[in-house]
């Protein structure tokens, strides 16, 4: 806040209004113990905008982040190279703002990008329609949770360890008020059991729901789930993380997945602390009217010119709330359009050629990985757990890495609760080259 217009006479006529003597009174709720004295925090003198603004860009000078370092940070959030022009679409006036408008006739350019966006959400995922985005990715797991129980009137769900912690916990508490039960099935080392989801899987299951590639960057083959779905008569439900996967590996809905969902942020969008991030969501046409979210269509007026409606929403003034699908009121709008402008920009080639780098990355730190260092077993996309010998080694390497400026990678601890202290989750984009990759090895070999 730039400006206080509260005089003394303003604030002593507030305090007057409410029966208060003085502005400390407002605070007598708190234990005596936990005021500080007056002049005590010995706050410098104040400093007229222009320094103050000076002082804080020095300030933030001295972080470090994605952009200035290593990344090899993953666990839903990715490093990834963000084309300029993105920026620049995205920041023009016909396309900042975040929420699709009420009166959609007035909109043709919001409706005709949210259009384009979904268009390319459902060719990446294979998938035969996809909504206008999700709030994220979290939220759009629990969503389709609740879509299956919509479907198929049963009350079970089985989702696997595997998939990302912050989405099951999510999906877990939208479930809690619901009736049924929710099954977690435990993983198969670092990675997805599906034997034993399949064996979780009876005639009152609504869904399975599993991450393709997992949370731990692993990588299996969908089939025999499928299989077991279409047998007890219930849904497969494939989220994932990082959507760049798709450019390289085969997207669930050549798997035969009923409803995918996960998250948009590799695809345009940087990791800005965590967010403002998208969820994207897919599902098959005969499964639309149950879909959560907005879907925009396609159609001609009357002077048979193309135009662009909002064709079906969960909840707004316009519709009945008692027939709402969904509490979902709003779509990320401005993230669709970076997610747009960048698959646009990068066309099938490109986005191929981001896969392989990112794959590429991790295939060559883990072929050098010192002996003191294990990898999870199997096969991997971009990511991957490292295990060492204790916690004390784990840490001394972050310590070591990031003193070269590398953020090395997250300890599964932080984000698995439970989780052994010796354990590093790590992920490499196209943003990681050999030298990195090198320089990342050298900080190991220099911590065993």
């Amino acid at each position: 806040m730039r400006f206080l217009p509260h005089t003394e006479h303003d604030r002593k006529s507030m305090l007057d209004t409410i029966g208060m003597r003085d502005m400390r009174d407002l605070f007598a709720d708190i234990p005596s113990e936990f005021h500080l004295p007056e002049g005590s925090l010995q706050l410098p003198d104040a400093l007229c905008e222009a320094d103050i603004v000076r002082k804080f860009t020095k300030a933030a000078e001295r972080n470090r982040h994605a952009g200035n370092t290593r990344c090899f940070l993953g666990g839903g959030t990715y490093h990834h190279f963000v084309p300029a022009v993105v920026d620049y679409v995205i920041s023009r006036g016909e396309f900042l703002t975040a929420y699709t408008p009420y009166q959609p006739e007035i909109a043709q350019g919001t409706l005709q990008t949210l259009f384009e966006f979904q268009t390319m959400v459902a060719r990446l995922l294979n998938m035969e329609v996809a909504n206008a985005s999700m709030y994220d990715a979290a939220t759009a797991v629990a969503e389709a949770a609740l879509m299956s129980k919509r479907i198929t009137r049963k009350s079970r769900t089985v989702i696997a360890a595997s998939v990302n912690p912050r989405y099951r916990e999510v999906t877990r508490n939208y479930l809690s008020q619901q009736q049924g039960e929710t099954v977690e099935v435990s993983c198969n080392g670092f990675t997805t059991d599906i034997s034993a989801l399949i064996d979780a899987i009876d005639d009152q299951t609504a869904c399975v729901i599993v991450q393709y590639p997992d949370f731990y960057g692993s990588l299996y083959d969908l089939s025999p789930l499928r299989e077991a779905c279409d047998a007890n008569k219930c849904l497969m439900v494939v989220a994932f993380s990082d959507a760049s996967a798709f450019g390289l590996i085969e997207p669930p809905g050549s798997f035969g997945a009923d409803i995918v969902c996960g998250s948009g942020q590799a695809l345009g969008i940087p990791m800005g602390f965590g967010g403002p991030h998208i969820g994207l969501f897919a599902c098959r046409q005969k499964h639309v009217r149950q879909m959560p979210g907005r879907l925009c269509g396609m159609t001609q007026d009357s002077d048979d010119k193309r135009g662009f409606v909002l064709t079906l929403s969960t909840r707004e003034q316009h519709i009945r709330r008692e027939k709402a699908t969904s509490n979902i009121c709003s779509n990320q709008g401005l993230m669709c359009t970076a997610n747009a402008c960048y698959m646009t920009l990068m066309g099938d080639a490109g986005l191929k050629q981001i896969a392989r780098r990112s794959a590429a990355a991790l295939q060559q730190l883990i072929s050098a990985l010192p002996t003191h260092v294990l990898a999870a077993a199997g096969t991997h996309y971009n990511e991957t757990v490292l295990s060492f010998a204790d916690t004390n080694t784990r840490d001394g390497f972050l310590n070591t890495a990031r003193e070269r400026d590398i953020f090395a990678g997250i300890p599964l601890e932080h984000i698995e609760r439970g989780s052994d202290a010796n354990h590093l989750l790590v992920a490499t984009t196209e943003m990681i080259g050999e030298q990195d990759v090198a320089d990342y090895l050298a900080a190991l070999e220099a911590t065993r």
